[in-house]
């Protein structure tokens, strides 16, 4: 049955990918966003089928009427500002990551016959640093305690989503995704990541260290499907509220080779050197129990999807 969702950060990166994929399933779909740059809507051929609504989500009222006005019965919401602004822009973060998470549920609460469920983007940042976990994987009650401001917004928005719950009987599902990658990728502190892909699609050479330190791959896509899962899930199938979503677990020489066998002239150089401070290898059995999430890109198929796409724009041929 369609619904019209909307969606916070709808025009951003994960943001756009979630509105196409809510669209290919046969939703209307509101982008609120402090920007209203369609360019990524648009290179996913989307914009036209989207209404876009400009808003503040520290702005309490404007969260309010944008969900009243559009008559959304629930509410992906993904707008924050992401680690790099975050610890550059301390206070912004405190307003727009807590409280504009805060003002989303209490829309959600003031408006309870309408809003029927708030599907909100945690991290996988609320983890502790890899060093403090003896499990091989980690499931979402292990330790939260994150190493960055980032992090503990969202930790603590965790903490507000179940008083929320508790006392006011909002509906949620919250999710843990860790990095994304795909087309239209935002830089950021794991932009290497990227380049690992990028720089050879395009014909350019590239060095990166941590050749065996394992990554979460996770393709915008899956994490986009993750979400109006979380958002749609019957809550009968639901035996918590917060969930982690994974993609392909593989090391940085794991994921150069792979562009190797689909480029083989690419020119890659990894070292073993450097140590990464995040915790990948999480367990997302409930995931795929309760919300039936199932990684749809593996590491070829997601990659030459990615290459490609960077190629057309450039005018290259396919590969």
């Amino acid at each position: 049955m369609s619904e019209t969702v909307l969606v916070t950060g709808g025009t951003g990166f994960i943001g756009s990918y979630a509105v196409a994929d809510l669209l290919d399933q046969g939703h209307d779909v509101v982008a609120y966003d402090i920007s209203t740059d369609t360019e990524i809507l648009e290179q996913l051929g989307v914009a036209e089928e989207t209404t876009v609504r400009r808003g503040d989500l520290a702005d309490p009222t404007d969260v309010v009427r944008a969900v009243e006005d559009t008559g959304a019965t629930r509410i992906v919401h993904l707008g924050a500002l992401l680690t790099t602004t975050a610890r550059e822009n301390p206070r912004a973060a405190a307003e727009v990551n807590i409280m504009g998470t805060n003002n989303v549920f209490e829309a959600a609460r003031t408006l309870d016959d309408q809003i029927k469920r708030v599907a909100w983007a945690s991290s996988a940042a609320v983890y502790a640093p890899p060093h403090n976990y003896d499990a091989e994987w980690v499931d979402e009650d292990e330790l939260v305690y994150p190493d960055t401001l980032y992090g503990a917004t969202k930790e603590y928005n965790e903490h507000q989503a179940r008083v929320y719950h508790g006392d006011y009987g909002l509906d949620h599902v919250a999710l843990r995704p860790t990095v994304a990658y795909g087309p239209y990728r935002e830089t950021g502190g794991s932009a290497f990541l990227a380049n690992i892909i990028e720089k050879p699609a395009l014909g350019e050479s590239y060095s990166v260290e941590y050749g065996d330190q394992a990554i979460d791959w996770q393709h915008v896509e899956d994490i986009a499907q993750a979400f109006r899962r979380a958002a749609f899930a019957p809550e009968e199938d639901l035996t918590q509220r917060v969930y982690n979503v994974r993609g392909v677990l593989a090391t940085v020489q794991e994921a150069a080779d792979t562009v190797r066998e689909i480029m083989p002239d690419a020119d890659i150089e990894v070292s073993g050197e450097g140590e990464l401070p995040w915790t990948q290898n999480l367990d997302m059995t409930k995931a795929r129990e309760d919300l039936g999430y199932e990684v749809q890109y593996d590491l070829e198929s997601g990659f030459r999807k990615y290459i490609n796409v960077l190629r057309e724009d450039a005018g290259l041929d396919p590969v």
